[in-house]
Parts: C-alpha cells; sequence; structure tokens
C-alpha cells in the first residue's frame, strides 16, 4: 500500500489556514539541525513509533501526520513503518525538505551537516577504493572489501534498505547534542 502524499505548497496552505499541523522531519537530528521546515519537530527514522509521532500522547488521532525528510524517501518509508504498525493516517510530503526550501517555504538554519546520502556515497567510494587498492598492492583478497561494498549497494538498492546509511545515522557526527533552554528565545 502507498502512503497518502502531499506537496509543500499544498502542506504550506494548511497552515496559513491555520490549520493544526502534526510535521515530523524523520532526519537525522544534525540534517535536522541544519534546515528545516520551520513547524517541523525532529523525530529520528530509527525512532519512528506510533506513540512518538502523536503529540498529544494518545496513539491515534483523526488528524493526520505528515512526515517529511530530505528528498521524501525517508518519509514513505515512515509512512510505511506506521501503516504496518496500525496508524493509518500519515502523510508524506513530496520532495521532502528540498522541494520545500527551494519553494521558499519558512525554514530554519542552523550548523550544516553533510546529508546521510552524500555520507554513504562518501565512505562507500573509500572503502571500494582502499580494498581495490590493498588488493593490489598488499594481497588479492583485499579485493573482496570492494565486492562486499558492491554487494550492500546492490541489495541497497533493490530493497530500498541501506545498513550504511542505518549505521552512520548513528554516529556521533550526526547526533545533536542538547541545548540549554534560555529564556530568552523562542
Amino acid at each position: 500500500m502507498n502512503p497518502k502524499t502531499i506537496t509543500p505548497t499544498e502542506l504550506h496552505e494548511l497552515i496559513r489556514q491555520g490549520k493544526p499541523i502534526n510535521l515530523i522531519d524523520v532526519r537525522t537530528p544534525a540534517e535536522f539541525r541544519s534546515v528545516h521546515a520551520t513547524p517541523a519537530r525532529n523525530v529520528p527514522l530509527d525512532a519512528i513509533k506510533p506513540d512518538a509521532v502523536c503529540q498529544n500522547g494518545s496513539t491515534q488521532s483523526d488528524e493526520p501526520v505528515y512526515l517529511i525528510c530530505r528528498s521524501g524517501t525517508r518519509s514513505t518509508k515512515a509512512c510505511e513503518q506506521l501503516i504496518k504498525s496500525g496508524y493509518a493516517n500519515v502523510v508524506s510530503v513530496v520532495g521532502g525538505t528540498e522541494a520545500w526550501d527551494k519553494l521558499g517555504l519558512p525554514v530554519n538554519r542552523g550548523k550544516g551537516a553533510i546529508s546521510l546520502e552524500r555520507q554513504v556515497r562518501i565512505v562507500a567510494g573509500l572503502l571500494v577504493l582502499t580494498g581495490a587498492v590493498l588488493g593490489y598492492f598488499v594481497h588479492r583478497y583485499f579485493i573482496g572489501l570492494s565486492a562486499f561494498v558492491g554487494a550492500g549497494l546492490t541489495f541497497a538498492g533493490i530493497t530500498d534498505t541501506c545498513g550504511m546509511a542505518m549505521m552512520l545515522a548513528k554516529m556521533p557526527w550526526n547526533q545533536v547534542k542538547e541545548e540549554a533552554p534560555s529564556c530568552c528565545t523562542r
């Protein structure tokens, strides 16, 4: 079952009309801190559960929960997870934060971060290069490292599940330390 979708423009129009919106950004905390749609709150994909998405603490609501990520892939995956766990009133924002920002809709910008997708490409590329170099200069068995990464990327492409991305999302540089609340900021 494909989750329901909404465009950033349609969602912003609902916000402009004063409708209560529960918008959840499922990216890593570091990505969220970098730039996010103004009304969004952060619940990373690996923490998505029905009780995490409801603002009032209940596990179900008549109001839809809107999910957004960088480009739409992770929010769709989050919608599917919630639908499987019985929470059907979820909607993925098409094009994600990239589309929201490109349309000039309100965003909060903070400290920059490398997106999770770029981190995967960097690490995969370095592992393949390392395997090839070590296989040529040290021992041919090191070519297996390149083959392993290639197999992992193929699996990720077929299943739309990336183990490397899940591991990288948990790395310290993708986490954000809680900042002490200030009485003078909003």
